[in-house]
């Protein structure tokens, strides 16, 4: 099992979304977050332009399983690319252990239900 975490441009949200449920990973977390980084966003205040050094952008954070992060990862890279700097970042890290609460499962059978298996 792997943790993905993606750092992606808020505008590209909603695009993210639908290809991760075209790809058939239907669960995922995802949060408000501001960072430091290379791209700086202008605020407009009254017609004045200011240059902030926090950038706004989402965090997604999906755990799948082995065989699915190369399908989530090209999901991700596809629609949160724009081309231009402060697209984000993505991180695979590895997860040891998955336990569903409701039923005490564990591992990976804990991250989907088997009846619905592709």
């Amino acid at each position: 099992m792997k943790k993905i975490e993606a750092i992606i441009r808020r505008t590209k949200f909603e695009d993210v979304k639908e290809a991760l449920m075209e790809a058939d990973i239907e669960w995922f977390s995802y949060y408000d977050v501001r960072g430091v980084g290379k791209a700086r966003q202008g605020r407009i205040y009254r017609g004045v332009v200011y240059d902030t050094s926090s950038i706004e952008r989402i965090l997604v954070s999906i755990v799948v399983r082995d065989k699915n992060v190369e399908r989530a990862v090209k999901a991700l890279i596809n629609a949160a690319q724009t081309g231009e700097i402060g697209d984000g970042r993505i991180f695979i890290i590895p997860i040891e252990d998955a336990i569903r609460i409701r039923t005490g499962e564990r591992g990976d059978i804990a991250l989907y239900n088997a009846e619905h298996e592709k």
